[in-house]
């Protein structure tokens, strides 16, 4: 039944399936340091759900097995100003209706399951390691032999599977990810602060960036891949075939300027079934804004002084902080 399990994953598309036993996830206890020391920052879900993340059965009552699932989505070419996981369509939506057809077969074998695709409180990475999906990077992201790229789902299911062997590292004594963050948010080999990462900071976090902070996102307005970037394993990364995760016009062709001029209907047509949604208009243009102010030049500066008069202060805020870099860095009088 396992082979057959496999299989059908493979058929809907995932690289790999894998099983691990629903045992409580080895790093639960770093799991629980790690709020104790306030490194989840504002995703306040994150400590509430403490207890379901660290005891598999409390998620999904009698659960026996957790079938780990990758699927890359890598598209190759430079980077952008936006994470390469959301140049093309959510993956949320993609992935849970591949899930949804394993769960109908799971359920004709007696199954019962719970089905996550970055959206329960699950330790994925500690699932997808003791399953041999990949091994923990000392970026904290799960990597193997085909690099980064790739999403993560889980279903927790009461029927009981062989489990897979888990993967052995092979980071050996490479520190790259960890040099190449932008703001130093990797402390240690293996410890993320979430309140220093861009990528929490341009999705996660709802207020202003701290201004110290500011001059060390670059031109980033969603997401960071620096880590993954840098990591060399990616030179074995292949393209994926689901074109779903295709880049998006926007992605490369549009200025940073030009995603100033969008207002509520314009943000959510463009973003429709994207994964940046999710942060609306006004947390997006404001990290649009701090991008300008790190890498625009004199020509942004008319749509600068646009987004100075939006009524969300937020957006304000920082459109005003942008122009000031943007003056101070060319020698001009602050534009009123």
């Amino acid at each position: 039944m396992k082979n057959e399990l496999v299989a059908l994953a493979r058929s809907l598309g995932f690289s790999d399936a894998r099983i691990a036993t629903a045992d409580n996830p080895r790093h639960a206890a770093e799991f629980r340091q790690w709020l104790a020391d306030g490194c989840h920052g504002g995703m306040e879900w994150l400590a509430r759900n403490a207890d379901r993340r660290t005891q598999p059965d409390l998620v999904q009552p009698g659960a026996r097995s957790v079938i780990a699932l990758s699927l890359p989505y890598f598209q190759g070419g430079p980077p952008s100003a936006i994470a390469r996981y959301a140049w093309g369509d959510d993956y949320h939506e993609l992935i849970e209706q591949k899930l949804r057809a394993l769960d109908e077969w799971l359920r004709a074998r007696g199954g019962t399951q719970r089905c996550y695709v970055d959206t329960g409180p699950v330790l994925e990475r500690d699932f997808a390691a003791d399953a041999g999906i990949g091994w923990h990077g000392k970026s904290t992201m799960l990597l193997n032999r085909t690099g980064t790229w790739f999403f993560l789902a889980e279903i927790l299911t009461t029927l009981e599977f062989p489990p897979d062997e888990p993967a052995t590292n092979h980071c050996g004594s490479c520190t790259r990810c960890i040099t190449a963050c932008p703001t130093g948010a990797i402390t240690a080999p293996h410890h993320l602060d979430a309140r220093l990462c861009i990528s929490y900071l341009t999705i996660e976090h709802h207020g202003p960036i701290p201004e110290a902070l500011r001059p060390l996102f670059g031109g980033r307005i969603y997401g960071c891949d620096a880590c993954l970037e840098a990591c060399p394993w990616n030179r074995f990364a292949a393209t994926s075939s689901e074109m779903a995760f295709a880049a998006r016009d926007y992605v490369h062709d549009w200025k940073l300027r030009d995603f100033l001029a969008l207002d509520d209907e314009a943000f959510r047509t463009l973003f429709r079934k994207s994964p940046i949604k999710r942060i609306k208009r006004a947390r997006f243009l404001r990290n649009v804004c701090v991008a300008l102010g790190n890498v625009g030049t004199p020509d942004d500066l008319p749509a600068l002084l646009n987004a100075v008069q939006d009524a969300d202060p937020l957006i304000a805020e920082h459109a005003r902080w942008a122009i000031r870099e943007i003056a101070k860095k060319n020698s001009l009088s602050e534009p009123s």
